[in-house]
């Protein structure tokens, strides 16, 4: 049985930066996450996508974001428990026991819940011909994206994934973007430097239409999309890309007695605490007036959380806020010297 002051569950940007909040006010925690590396949906969905709304930071790709929150973890020492989910969480006087699909148990007073999303996988394209170029012509992420340069790609899609990666692809490579409606659900900016692109001829815009099918035995060559009329063209491509969101599960944290409103987790705004004394929700999962899903509101409510955290953690102890610029504690946590 492992004992920790905090359990983080989701190792995404929201749950390092909680991490390192909980380490700055001398908690232990542990961090949990279902995927086989750290970096939760920057890592596993958009490693090279340019991320534009972190602070202070004017772009960097979910790669970047992720190994910079890992250097700000360095001088602590967190434990990783990766590919494993927690499967039970049962009340225990003041604690809660957990244990993973791995048969891993831990006790601790806080469990905080930095899950993104939950558990996900990608919708795909209707067509079954698709599923035997899947992971090699056909994919729903970009983990590497020099693999389409100099070559013609087929994206599909109406949403900032789709549009963003039209975009950056297009410096170096033909694209062909498809969507099955005229209008665009993007940020404004994206959609008026799509448009722009397709005036100068570096993207081909295809709306109402939709893929029909593929072709090609071993390796794809080509495909049919359909247009609403029943019009079909045919497109050489050497890479189709979807890009059409997610389903989303929650998996095991369903069956955790929590308030949930559509696949979310509700909160409160003072510490992101659930209906459960002791869990706490933040990020994408969490759910509350006024949520906006930005990695910068994970950053806040994480910090917010780690700090009621305390009270659990050591009752016999009173919290006292201290800024990181003049604290001497904080400063030997972090290995800096005093002045």
């Amino acid at each position: 049985m492992i004992k920790t002051d905090a359990l983080i569950i989701g190792a995404g940007p929201t749950g390092l930066f909680t991490a390192h909040q909980l380490k700055l006010i001398g908690l232990n925690c542990e961090v949990v996450d279902n995927l086989d590396k750290i970096g939760g949906q920057c890592i596993e969905l958009y490693p090279d996508k340019p991320i534009y709304d972190i602070p202070a930071i004017p772009e960097c790709t979910g790669e970047e974001l992720t190994n910079n929150l890992l250097d700000q973890l360095k001088p602590f020492n967190i434990k990783f428990h990766l590919n494993e989910r927690v499967e039970e969480v049962k009340k225990n006087n003041d604690k809660w026991d957990v244990k993973t699909n791995k048969g891993t148990l831990f006790s601790t007073p806080n469990i905080i819940i930095a899950a993104g999303v939950g558990s996900f996988e990608p919708r795909k394209f209707a067509p079954k011909d698709c599923e035997k170029f899947e992971d090699k012509s056909i994919f729903y992420s970009i983990k590497d994206k020099n693999i389409f340069k100099s070559k013609i790609i087929s994206i599909f899609g109406g949403g900032d994934s789709a549009l963003d990666w039209a975009v950056e692809l297009s410096k170096n490579s033909k694209i062909n973007l498809i969507h099955r409606r005229e209008e665009f659900r993007a940020a404004k900016s994206t959609l008026d430097q799509m448009k722009k692109l397709v005036k100068e001829g570096k993207i081909n815009l295809f709306t109402k239409y939709q893929l029909k099918s593929v072709k090609g035995d071993e390796k794809l060559e080509g495909i049919d999309i359909e247009h609403d009329n029943k019009d079909i063209k045919s497109l050489k491509t050497d890479f189709v890309l979807g890009f059409f969101g997610l389903i989303m599960k929650l998996g095991p944290i369903a069956d955790w007695g929590l308030s949930l409103d559509k696949k979310t987790v509700t909160v409160d705004t003072e510490k992101f605490e659930t209906n459960q004394k002791g869990i706490y929700a933040v990020g994408d999962i969490c759910n509350y007036p006024g949520k906006l899903k930005l990695i910068l509101s994970g950053f806040h409510e994480g910090a917010l959380a780690a700090r009621a955290c305390f009270k659990l953690a050591r009752p016999n102890e009173k919290y006292r806020f201290e800024f990181t610029t003049s604290s001497k504690t904080i400063k030997d946590r972090l290995g800096v010297k005093s002045d």
